[in-house]
């Protein structure tokens, strides 16, 4: 087995999302290539602590990477040495990137409702209004709302399920009442589309690793189908099965990119921005800081204070002393009429 399969395979025994195996395959790769020498490629197994930390230094200082893209190398090196090879490391003193602490881009309610519908008068059949629409109105990552399944979505009780979100956990949203007609015609539009997969022989869904095993009938019924699918069918990158996946997300990208190129807006609008967006306006109306970190899926509350510091109800709500200076006299005004707008400004 070549070594990168080696490493694959730990992986897919770990049951690592192939999203995961993918990242730390490339980086461990680029590891090997960065200690190339004149003979050839050095083994990882003949290398080790001082190795990673050149490697991990270099990442910092010469290709100035961020603090969470170094972590994610350091994470893909620890296990190839933990897991794969089974060596020590030892301590690493590697030089650290610096974590950069960036204030999200936020919208205001009206440029939500603006790039709404300039998603919606998109020339297409796919349902990008619909994606932003949830990604805005339940705070779902754009992954999350392409990896959305049928049998995740409970009209009954309005709300979603989110699976194997970040960090591998799943959470409840609410189901934003807004869009409880256009998800129903979609779920609609998925199923005729699904019955014509099955009259085919195909319309089978990737599911997760334990329970493929376990029942794995199941990828051919509807509830395990993708609410957002694709419109071609493609093969299982790991079993290789035909099936047909979700939406891409870079379709995804590209299509609400189109949407707001001519829209105006002096801001970087990507679809984690309605998801920034989301949690602001939550903020904004009220809503206690933990119940946002719950919707948000966040480990750690400090993670979603971040939105306190841009909500209106934060320091840019509070009002600046140059506001509340009283206007300046104007030529030829009355001057009692002046030192009453002073006396008044000095009151209040």
């Amino acid at each position: 087995m070549k070594f990168l399969d080696q490493v694959r395979h730990v992986l897919r025994t770990k049951h690592y999302s192939y999203r995961t195996e993918q990242c730390y395959v490339r980086w461990i790769a680029q590891y090997i290539r960065f200690h190339k020498t004149a003979e050839g490629f050095r083994h990882p197994a003949a290398m080790g602590g001082p190795e990673v930390e050149r490697f991990l230094s270099h990442l910092a200082v010469q290709r100035h990477v961020s603090a969470s893209t170094q972590n994610q190398a350091l994470g893909a090196l620890l296990l190839l040495y933990r897991e794969v090879l089974h060596m020590d490391l030892g301590s690493l003193n590697a030089v650290r990137a610096r974590r950069s602490r960036r204030l999200p881009v936020v919208l205001s309610r009206e440029e939500v409702a603006r790039v709404l519908e300039a998603i919606d008068h998109l020339d297409t059949d796919e349902p990008y209004g619909l994606m932003a629409r949830l990604m805005y109105g339940a705070g779902l990552r754009l992954m999350e709302c392409c990896r959305l399944r049928v049998k995740d979505v409970d009209f009954a009780r309005q709300q979603l399920v989110v699976r194997q979100g970040k960090g591998d956990k799943d959470r409840v949203v609410m189901l934003p009442r807004g869009v409880r007609g256009r998800l129903e015609e979609q779920i609609q539009r998925r199923q005729v589309l699904h019955e014509r997969d099955r009259a085919r022989g195909q319309g089978r869904a990737a599911l997760p690793d334990a329970f493929a095993v376990k029942c794995p009938q199941a990828a051919y019924s509807l509830e395990w189908q993708f609410v957002f699918a694709s419109r071609q069918l493609s093969r299982d990158p790991r079993s290789g099965a035909l099936g047909r996946h979700h939406v891409h997300e870079s379709a995804v990208q590209r299509g609400i990119a189109a949407a707001l190129k001519d829209l105006g807006l002096n801001k970087r609008i990507t679809c984690h921005t309605l998801r920034h967006s989301f949690a602001t306006h939550l903020v904004e109306m009220g809503q206690d800081i933990r119940t946002v970190q719950e919707l948000l899926g966040h480990v750690d509350v400090n993670t979603t204070m971040i939105y306190t510091h841009v909500s209106q109800q934060g320091v840019a709500g509070v009002l600046s002393p140059l506001d509340a200076l009283a206007p300046p006299p104007s030529v030829g005004a009355d001057p009692d009429r002046q030192n009453e707008i002073v006396s008044t400004g000095a009151r209040t």
